[in-house]
C-alpha cells in the first residue's frame, strides 16, 4: 500500500470532508458556533446542512473501494474447509445434522476414504452422540471374521500391534479409523465389523454368481450376509457402476458390491438395539442416494428411522452443484484442494 498516495489524498480533502465521512450521510447534522455581538456570548445550535462531496473526496473514496477490492484478491476471503447441506442444497449447521442424527436409529456416515474433514466430522459425531445418549460403532473397514481381534482391542486385552496383525487393517488406518476406535476402547463402546471378507467377495466378483458361496462351510457363511442374496440389477447406482471405471465396469462388480452392501445392512440390523443410535461408517458410494446399505437395510426393517450422510469435493463449496443434490440427508461439501490422507 502507497502511504504516499494516500497521505495525498488527505491532505486535499476539507474538514467538512472528514465531518462527513464521520457522519456518513449527505444530510448531517453538524454542530454550528455562532457569536452574539451584542452579549459577546458564544450559543451552539445543531443545524441541517446538505453538504456536496468534493472532488478530492470522491476520488479518494474511489481509491479506497479499488483498494479494497485489490485486498480481497490478493490476501483472500475466507476459506472455509467445508460446508453442510441438505439434500435440497440448503445450507445447514452442523447442530441441524446433529440433533436428526440423535433422534435417529441408524446414520450411515457416508466418507471419501482419504478425505480427513470426513473423518475428523465422524470422530466429532461420534463425540458428541456419546455425550447425549447411547450409541454402537460399525464400519466397512472391518471384515466380519476380524470381530473377534477388534472385540479384543476394545476390551484391552491386546494392544494396537495385536490387532494390527490379527486384523486385516487399511492402509490408513492410524490416521483416519485409529482415533474412533480408540475413542470407543477408551469409553467402551461396542464396534463391530460389518464388511464381507475380502476373498469371499472376490470369489462372487470372479464368478459372477453370488450361488458360488452356497459352497462354503457353515462357519464361513456366518460372515455374510444370509443366502440367497436379493439382488436388483436396475438400481440406479448398480447400472452406474457399468458406466464407471473408463467403461470397464462389468455385472461381476456390481454383484460384487452387492454382497458387501448386503452383508454390511446384515449385521448392522443384527447388532441394533433400541434406544441407540448405531453409527456406520462406510465409503459414500455404499449409502448415496439412499441405496446400497440403506436399500438392504429397508428389504428388512422399514419401519427404522435411517439417516444417511455423504461427502463430496468441489472447487467452489458456497453452493451444492446439482449433481451432489439428493445424494444423502446431509451432504458434506469439502474444498477439492484439501489434502488427502493418502
Amino acid at each position: 500500500m502507497n502511504i504516499e498516495l494516500i497521505s495525498h489524498f488527505f491532505s486535499l480533502i476539507s474538514p467538512q470532508d472528514i465531518i462527513f465521512l464521520k457522519h456518513h450521510a449527505t444530510h448531517i447534522e453538524i454542530p454550528m458556533i455562532f457569536h452574539d455581538p451584542l452579549s459577546n456570548h458564544r450559543f451552539y445550535a445543531n443545524r441541517r446542512q446538505h453538504h456536496h462531496l468534493s472532488a478530492p473526496l470522491i476520488s479518494l473514496l474511489v481509491f479506497l473501494i479499488v483498494l479494497s477490492s485489490i485486498s480481497t484478491s490478493a490476501y483472500g476471503k475466507d476459506k472455509p474447509a467445508y460446508e453442510i447441506y441438505k439434500a435440497n442444497g440448503k445450507e445447514v449447521s452442523y447442530r441441524k445434522l446433529y440433533k436428526k442424527a440423535k433422534k435417529s436409529d441408524i446414520v450411515l456416515f457416508g466418507e471419501l476414504h482419504n478425505n480427513p474433514i470426513a473423518h475428523w466430522l465422524q470422530l466429532e459425531l461420534v463425540k458428541d452422540l456419546h455425550e447425549s445418549g447411547k450409541i454402537i460403532l460399525g464400519g466397512e473397514m472391518f471384515e466380519a471374521d476380524n470381530q473377534k481381534a477388534l472385540d479384543d482391542y476394545l476390551d484391552g486385552t491386546i494392544g494396537y500391534a495385536g490387532l494390527d496383525s490379527l486384523a486385516r487393517l487399511w492402509p490408513n488406518h492410524k490416521t483416519d479409523y485409529a482415533p474412533i476406535v480408540n475413542f470407543a476402547r477408551a469409553n467402551r463402546i461396542p464396534f463391530f465389523a460389518t464388511n464381507i471378507p475380502r476373498r469371499y467377495a472376490s470369489m462372487v466378483y470372479k464368478n459372477g454368481d453370488f450361488a458360488v458361496l452356497e459352497k462354503l462351510g457353515n462357519d464361513e457363511k456366518a460372515w455374510i450376509a444370509p443366502l440367497p442374496i436379493q439382488f436388483d440389477p436396475e438400481l440406479p447406482q448398480y447400472k452406474k457402476i457399468l458406466s464407471m471405471m473408463d467403461g470397464h465396469g462389468t455385472p461381476e462388480i456390481v454383484k460384487a458390491q452387492a454382497i458387501k452392501d448386503a452383508t454390511m445392512a446384515h449385521f448392522i440390523l443384527k447388532n441394533f438395539k433400541e434406544d441407540q443410535t448405531f453409527v456406520h461408517l462406510n465409503g459414500a458410494y455404499h449409502s448415496d442416494f439412499h441405496e446400497g446399505i440403506l436399500y438392504y437395510l429397508h428389504l428388512q426393517q422399514d419401519t427404522l428411522d435411517c439417516m444417511t450422510i455423504t461427502t463430496v469435493e468441489q472447487e467452489n463449496i458456497d453452493n451444492l452443484e446439482e449433481k451432489n443434490r439428493g445424494r444423502a440427508d446431509f451432504i458434506i461439501c469439502v474444498d477439492e484442494d484439501m489434502t488427502k490422507t493418502y
